[in-house]
């Protein structure tokens, strides 16, 4: 894909930034978009991992149905069952109706489960037959229900370690991942966290109503030493944080909190 089409989608989607790495994981997910691929995201929290699904989704022969997104690290483990794939009346104290599952909206388009190494064990057989198949068993049902879903899924685990550790099934592993996309961290992006912070800088100075006429040199070159293991989401978090304590419309070192002051300085 040419430089001028991964800008287009970046703006599209409100993705930051210009290191090779990211342009290489917009240009792969548009690649394996059109074929029905099971694909795998995978990268440490914080990157920006939840884009990338609605890229493929959108650029998709499946564009025109749901997309559904579900985080299966938020579900209670005794709920996910049903959230998932639904139940029959009666079929347990509380199922006063049917309901439908996540995979039944989502049928004719794309189910995105992020943090999908948070899946319980036991339900990790139910989606690989539907991965398998097409088909799952709703709670209190007997009969199979059909569906026609694409399965895009991402993790901050390790699921090689995973399944040593016997917490994730190595054939769903290797279902799921029929096509992998890796999104690097931010202390691998050269460049990017300048232009990251550029960007909440701007966002964040309309909604603060603060101005800011000058960001220091130093105030960037501070940012660029640290090693952000929260990513994305932390640098948002320490940029917002310095515009509320800034006292003037500049922002410099004496903004950022005190441990990125004392590593600069160092």
């Amino acid at each position: 894909m040419v430089r001028s089409e991964i800008q287009n989608v970046k703006l599209r989607f409100g993705i930051i930034g210009n290191s090779e790495g990211l342009n290489r994981a917009i240009d792969i997910a548009i690649q394996v978009a059109p074929t029905d691929l099971s694909v795998l995201i995978t990268g440490e929290s914080g990157v920006g991992k939840e884009n990338f699904p609605q890229i493929i989704h959108q650029f998709s022969r499946r564009k025109h149905g749901q997309y559904i997104a579900v985080n299966c690290g938020a579900i209670p483990e005794g709920t996910i069952d049903s959230e998932l794939f639904g139940h029959e009346k009666g079929a347990f104290t509380g199922a006063i109706s049917d309901r439908k599952g996540y995979f039944a909206e989502a049928d004719g388009g794309t189910i995105f489960l992020d943090e999908i190494g948070e899946m319980a064990f036991e339900l990790q057989a139910k989606l690989l037959r539907i991965l398998d198949t097409g088909e799952y068993i709703e709670i209190g049902d007997t009969k199979p229900t059909r569906v026609n879903v694409r399965v895009v899924a991402a993790t901050n685990r390790n699921l090689p370690e995973e399944i040593t550790a016997g917490r994730f099934r190595e054939d769903l592993f290797y279902r799921l991942s029929v096509f992998q996309i890796h999104l690097p961290p931010l202390r691998e992006r050269a460049g990017d966290v300048r232009i990251l912070a550029k960007a909440f800088v701007k966002d964040f100075s309309g909604r603060l109503a603060r101005p800011v006429t000058e960001i220091t040199s130093a105030f960037f070159e501070a940012l660029e030493q640290q090693p952000w293991k929260g990513n994305i989401r932390e640098l948002r978090n320490v940029i917002e944080r310095s515009l509320i304590v800034c006292e003037g419309e500049g922002l410099d070192v004496a903004d950022l909190p005190l441990n990125i002051q004392n590593a600069h300085y160092e």
